[in-house]
């Protein structure tokens, strides 16, 4: 399929520039160009008419595949990984056209308990569930095509085929997607995929049913023309037989494949003693070769009429007449009952669970209406902290805050000795993606983050488990100017998309200091190299985007006769998201370390007339906390990080407080996916340090995280009319013994500490359900060991490969 058509891959980084390829393929196909060539673009506008088919590694790209789609108005013929079964609903809604691998994983070596615990979830049930992905599809209506890209043996390709109609599938729907469907879908169904007059003739011969393991493809013809497969014999002579050698009689039994049979013969058909036959077959004619006792028989002869017979020789010296006549051997009705039975015996198979991990779940919580009673509050609005109150939230709202609530109708829950905190908000993380850095230049703008959310990352369960509700997913700080934010919900068991608030302002990561003049990368010839070169790549950059926008605005405010007589601007991702900044579209949030730094961006944001939004990290931020609060800049900072590096030799545990007193806007973040477990923590060290209230240090997890990301209206305190983002801890939410009971986002539960204990034990069993079913799976490769993974390591926003990619590397 991939001659004629258009094919491309998907991968991080790539998505954008993909994008602007096609862009700026319609830009030169329209505009007046001035006489340039570019081989390039020529070459995507010649082949824009052809199915364009694209190639990605999972469910979740199969959903960036059809994103990018709408977004070109192109729609994509995707070619998948054959675990789509584990994102339908969303698959099926843009009516995509699937190219499905049967290339199912094989089993694992399962013998060495130590081993099976490298063995994820994911794993297991994938290798149980994967030959089941056809059904799921044909069940769905979505439309479908099957290739063996991807099999380590085309021989396993038919085996696989009929595993996956084990599971469900008619032979009919099969046999369509691997003919009528594919020519559908490269527009050759006029001439290709169905036996009919005039179309071109491609077809095959078997002696059976093609989707049976003992079928043989006896020729194939492509354009009209023979090409002999298996050599074929008309006469089935599987059977029992009487067979009569002049007067003596013998049982003799043809087995096996029609067009391989085997053959043994005995004294009677209940004799013990058995002699091997070397038979062949050739046509209607056929020979048996056998030595008994002192016997030596060789018989040659012709099927005619239901019998076989001719002549032979004994030993050598006497010739014979030989006959052999078929007879129906009774068997034991029970035992062939038990037969049947085994053989349409339905394999068991588990659910699909979201997302398709751990933790997972078949079904996604729903919104409750939930009254909370006799707990804590900690509102963090002028109210303060209320004692013994509740909170009523019904559809995904706060809508009552008060003392002795009724409502019949509401899932009680008793928050007895419980304190109540809206959700914890990470300003800063890089959990929940697929891929972190586009290091590869020093302006990346067009990077989404959003592309890449990665809804099966477990550590969204994990942090929910910490109280943490929403956070903000930024790109690394491998350059200046790094990727745009995706701000999500923590939705477990939601698609990518689901998860992101679409709602929110759109955000911008830029980083300064060592990371982006590569100060630990001495190899690199990447500009900048220095920090003035960092300031540097500033400036020119927001020079383009200033004169990129203004040649817009100008083109914009033409008549259509006079757009007419001028060429339309080039439209640029990278400069797009530079020119929102100018306008006050887009907002940033800059890693930061070093005071010096700092003041240089702020003006260099006053010389263009935009505000940076956060400075993250800012360890240094107490020295310039004023400066900060007349720019108008937030700060979100760690609680005592001090000394992993050169450029944060001067932080001090006091910085959150005295940026605080100053009038910054100031939160706590993680930048680590673990620390994100325990930010409630983390934000009570500002007691400590700094004396900080109590109200105060919640806030800079919460309220004031949510401030930064322009979310206040919506989420960081308890008061009616906002989501119902809420933590029920255990005991004070500042406290290092006290945990989540429940969290709740949108007025839905997504951790329960009662239901994760059940949960836990829900893993181990499927766990063991499905490395015993492996056990007893005889066609497993029995040298294919668990593969090693080091569960210790974590990502912080200088990484730049990604999950996905390192699992690949230990598979």
């Amino acid at each position: 399929m991939s001659k004629n058509n258009t094919r491309a891959y998907l991968f991080n980084a790539m998505y954008m520039l993909f994008q602007q390829s096609y862009y700026d393929a319609d830009w030169y196909r329209s505009s007046l160009n001035d006489g340039q060539v570019n081989l390039t673009l020529q070459s995507i506008n010649d082949n824009k008419n052809l199915p364009h088919i694209i190639e990605v590694r999972n469910k979740l790209r199969v959903l960036l595949a059809q994103k990018i789609g709408k977004e070109l108005n192109i729609n994509f013929i995707i070619k998948g990984n054959g675990d789509e079964y584990q994102r339908l609903d969303e698959i099926k809604k843009d009516l995509s056209r699937l190219i499905i691998p049967v290339n199912f994983p094989s089993a694992f070596n399962v013998d060495d308990p130590f081993n099976n615990n490298n063995l994820s979830l994911t794993q297991l049930k994938h290798w149980e569930m994967a030959p089941s992905n056809l059904y799921f599809l044909k069940n769905n209506g979505i439309n479908f095509s099957i290739t063996s890209n991807g099999l380590k043996n085309l021989k396993d390709f038919r085996k696989n085929l009929i595993k996956a109609i084990s599971r469900g599938i008619s032979k009919e729907s099969v046999l369509k997607a691997l003919t009528f469907s594919p020519a559908e879908m490269i527009n050759m169904s006029d001439k290709l995929g169905s036996l009919k007059e005039s179309y071109t003739a491609n077809f095959i011969i078997t002696d059976g049913d093609i989707f049976s393991d003992k079928t043989k493809i006896i020729s194939n013809w492509v354009d009209g023309n023979r090409y002999e497969v298996t050599s074929y014999n008309k006469r089935d002579f599987i059977g029992s037989y009487k067979l009569n050698i002049d007067s003596d009689e013998f049982y003799l039994k043809i087995s096996g494949k029609k067009n391989s049979p085997s053959a043994i013969v005995k004294k009677d058909q209940f004799d013990s003693t058995e002699t091997k036959i070397n038979l062949k077959v050739d046509g209607d004619n056929v020979s048996l070769n056998f030595k008994m006792k002192d016997r030596e028989f060789k018989l040659s002869g012709y099927h005619l009429n239901g019998v076989l017979k001719g002549r032979g020789t004994v030993n050598n010296l006497d010739w014979i007449d030989w006959s052999a006549v078929s007879f129906e051997v009774n068997e034991d009705i029970s035992e062939k009952k038990k037969k049947i039975d085994k053989k349409q015996k339905k394999e068991v198979v588990g659910d699909i669970i979201y997302p398709f991990v751990e933790y997972g779940s078949s079904a996604l919580p729903k919104k409750e209406k939930i009254l909370i009673k006799n707990t804590t509050i900690w509102t963090l609005e002028k109210e303060g902290v209320l004692n013994n109150s509740d909170v009523l939230i019904d559809n995904g709202k706060i809508v009552l805050i008060g003392n002795n609530i009724e409502a019949e109708d509401a899932k009680l829950v008793d928050g007895t000795g419980m304190h109540l905190s809206p959700g914890i908000i990470d300003e800063h993380s890089h959990m929940a993606l697929s891929g972190t850095n586009e290091g590869s230049q020093s302006v990346t703008s067009e990077v989404r983050m959003k592309d890449v959310v990665n809804s099966e990352d477990v550590n969204i369960y994990r942090q929910l488990a910490g109280g943490v509700t929403a956070a903000q997913l930024l790109h690394g700080s491998a350059n200046p100017i790094g990727g745009q934010s995706a701000i999500i919900k923590l939705r477990w068991g939601s698609s990518p998309n689901a998860m992101i608030i679409n709602e929110a302002d759109e955000y911008i990561k830029f980083a300064l200091g060592e990371n982006v003049k590569r100060s630990r990368a001495p190899q690199s010839t990447r500009f900048p190299d220095t920090r003035m070169g960092v300031e540097q790549v500033f400036v020119d950059a927001f020079t383009r985007a200033k004169e990129y926008d203004a040649e817009w605005k100008n083109y914009n405010a033409l008549s259509k006769k006079e757009k007419t007589k001028f060429p339309k601007p080039r439209k640029d991702l990278e400069l797009d998201a530079l020119a929102e900044i100018l306008n006050g579209d887009r907002f940033i949030t800059c890693h930061s370390y070093v005071q010096s730094e700092i003041n240089m961006l702020m003006k260099v944001a006053d010389y263009f007339a935009f505000n940076v939004n956060t400075f993250t990290h800012i360890l240094e931020g107490y020295k310039v906390a004023d400066k900060m609060a007349n720019h108008g800049a937030g700060g979100s900072t760690f609680s005592d990080w001090w000394a992993y590096k050169n450029e944060v030799k001067e932080a001090i545990p006091y910085n959150a407080s005295l940026m605080t007193l100053a009038g910054v806007v100031t939160a706590i973040n993680s930048d680590d996916r673990e620390m994100a477990r325990r930010l409630n923590q983390e934000a009570a060290k500002s007691v400590k340090y700094g004396g900080m209230s109590e109200i105060e240090a919640l806030k800079m997890v919460t309220l004031n995280p949510a401030k930064l990301l322009h979310l206040d209206h919506r989420m960081g305190s308890i008061k009616v009319g906002k989501d119902a983002d809420l933590v029920l801890w255990t005991n004070h939410p500042l406290s290092i013994y006290s945990k989540p009971s429940k969290t709740i986002v949108d007025g839905k539960i997504y951790f329960d500490l009662k239901k994760d204990k059940i949960l836990r034990g829900e893993i181990k069993k499927e766990r063991a359900r499905i490395i015993t079913k492996m056990k007893n799976n005889k066609s497993g490769d029995s040298s294919k060991k668990p593969p090693f993974r080091n569960w210790n390591f974590e990502f912080n926003c200088e990484d730049i490969i990604d999950y996905q990619t390192l699992i690949e590397l230990e598979n």
